[in-house]
């Protein structure tokens, strides 16, 4: 790298006078305090997602004034500039929906702005793909500092988390056992510092992802939003960010590559991590142009044992787990199965980091070994059939075993909407061995694939004791959801695909041994069905939500946009 592209005469603005928007840009600067030795320096940017709208970031302004005490003293600039902000529960229809909108925002805004290296500050769960997916494609080297999990609540002398507990009561609730006024004091008590999720959901999983693909430091995806050691690893952020500026890289596809992203599924499985991990990572390795096979997943799987006992699959929360040894645990454990010279963003393989404290111990009760794991097998795997001919995902580890072999009649939604109005109606023909069904909720729908796959069981058969259903659709659920759920159906309703053809009374098969998802009825009858099925929504017909639904592509493409994708 040359010493005119470097700080501030990077990227000049285009007036037709080198020399006149470098003389211009410095006086901006100047505007602000600036002196001539600090724009001097080359500069690290600070992407900052800290926002009103999410409640994950509010501790971002302390961190971020950590990442720039770091670049500081390492003899860089920091600049901070904002970034749009993807609060799960605060954006309409779903952030999923937002989620490429921002990636394509980082890539220009790193592209387009004076600096050297970039730091990447996210955590609530689609921000992390997004500023990774779009700092890939900006190409400068880049590195990934994440919010951290929350800290646990009480409520009853139990301890309480975001979100797995959230819906476990909701679900009381719904059943009667939980009153009116025992889930308003509950819902006090779910959230109760800043940071992500306090279980394995969506964000830690995207977190230790991060680590295992070596673009953010070791051991620095569990350690406690609130805990003082989240700031010294944003300072530490901040230090090789400025390392990076100055001497220039590593790049983000430099660290990602086809063995990196195998390490990363082989720790999702392991963790039994989040469903929407699975498109997240598909997408970011696809901005690399490595790709993520549903077929090599699934062997993947098969032969990764699950090692940590965390909700809402197990029993602890993501503060346990740092405590624990966090993904260090993890990786020792997993070493033999681990392509091992991958390297991070300090230049490090993996199997260097793992030599360097090798007699580090993790705390079995929460990581466990390759002789007494929690599971003998993966907690994800994808299902192919006639009901999924593209796949689609089920959560093994968060199902009830009993339900894994199970034939059934189908009770059809037809949208959430539909979902919303007749769910709990005392009217509605279901049954306990019957099989939930949603349409029209993937990609290219309305709703843009909410986490709208954990379906709530039908009021009277709560009521009644039941507590999980097989449920399908072609939506998202949330990490922290649990139950016998098949997700991410290819193609979707939208599309024509077999989902759509599915009426009440049909009878499906699940067979999680076989890997299979299969609709019972004739091609005959549903090439019939076919050529009557109406289209389930109006296209929309400007801005970001048409873009949206021309170029989004499948959940096994990573639901990235077409155009975006390396040809």
């Amino acid at each position: 790298m040359s010493e005119i592209s470097k700080g501030l005469a990077n990227g000049l603005t285009n007036y037709g006078d080198p020399e006149f928007a470098r003389y211009l840009r410095r006086s901006f600067a100047k505007s602000m305090g600036y002196t001539n030795e600090s724009l001097d320096k080359p500069i690290v940017g600070i992407c900052y997602t800290e926002s009103s709208f999410n409640n994950c970031h509010r501790h971002f302004p302390e961190m971020l004034e950590a990442v720039k005490r770091g670049v500081l003293v390492s003899g860089a600039l920091p600049m901070p500039f904002p970034m749009i902000s993807l609060g799960e529960v605060f954006l309409s229809p779903t952030s999923m929906v937002y989620r490429n909108l921002m990636a394509m925002a980082v890539e220009e805004m790193i592209r387009a702005q004076p600096m050297d290296a970039v730091v990447l500050m996210g955590g609530c769960d689609k921000t992390v793909p997004a500023l990774l997916m779009g700092a890939v494609s900006a190409g400068k080297p880049a590195v990934m500092l994440v919010a951290g999990p929350m800290m646990t609540g009480r409520y009853k002398g139990e301890r309480l988390g975001a979100c797995t507990d959230c819906r476990r009561f909701w679900a009381q609730y719904r059943a009667g056992s939980v009153s009116q006024k025992e889930i308003g004091q509950i819902e006090g008590n779910l959230a109760v510092t800043s940071g992500t999720c306090a279980v394995m959901g969506t964000a830690s999983s995207m977190a230790v992802i991060a680590e295992t693909l070596g673009v953010m430091l070791p051991n620095t995806a569990s350690i406690p939003a609130v805990h003082a050691d989240r700031l010294r690893a944003s300072e530490e952020t901040g230090t090789v960010a400025a390392k990076m500026a100055i001497q220039g890289g590593p790049k983000l596809d430099h660290l990602i590559t086809e063995e990196s992203v195998e390490n990363a599924l082989r720790v999702l499985l392991s963790v039994s991590g989040s469903t929407n991990a699975i498109i997240h990572l598909t997408a970011i390795a696809g901005r690399a142009g490595v790709e993520v096979d549903l077929k090599r997943f699934n062997e993947l799987s098969d032969e990764t044992l699950v090692l940590v006992d965390l909700k809402p699959v197990g029993t602890g929360y993501m503060e346990d787990f740092h405590a624990a040894g966090g993904l260090d645990g993890v990786l020792r454990a997993l070493a033999p199965q681990l392509n091992l010279q991958t390297i991070n963003l300090t230049g490090q393989s993996l199997e260097h980091r793992l030599q360097e404290d090798s007699s580090r111990q993790a705390d079995q009760s929460v990581i466990r070994t390759l002789q007494d794991p929690v599971d003998s097998q993966g907690g994800l795997i994808a299902l192919h059939g006639t009901l999924a001919p593209g796949g689609a995902i089920l959560k093994r580890a968060a199902a009830t075993p009993a339900l894994l072999e199970h034939e059934g009649r189908a009770v059809v939604f037809s949208s959430l909407e539909d979902l919303a109005a007749r769910i709990d109606s005392p009217d509605l023909d279901v049954e306990a061995e019957d099989i939930l069904v949603l349409q029209n909720a993937g990609p290219r729908s309305p709703s843009g694939m909410p986490e709208a796959g954990y379906l709530p069981i039908p009021k009277k058969l709560a009521k009644a004791g039941v507590k999980d259903m097989v449920r399908i659709s072609d939506a998202r659920m949330s990490g922290t959801a649990f139950g016998t759920i098949v997700l991410h159906v290819t193609p979707e309703a939208d599309l024509g695909g077999p989902l759509a053809l599915v009426q009440n009374g049909d009878r499906i098969r699940l067979s999680a041994s076989a890997k299979t998802i299969d609709l019972l009825v004739s091609a005959e009858e549903l090439e019939h069905r076919r050529s009557t099925l109406l289209p389930s929504s109006t296209p929309p017909a400007r801005g970001y939500r048409k873009l949206y639904h021309d170029t989004i592509l499948p959940a096994p493409k990573g639901c990235d946009f077409d155009f975006l994708v390396p040809n």
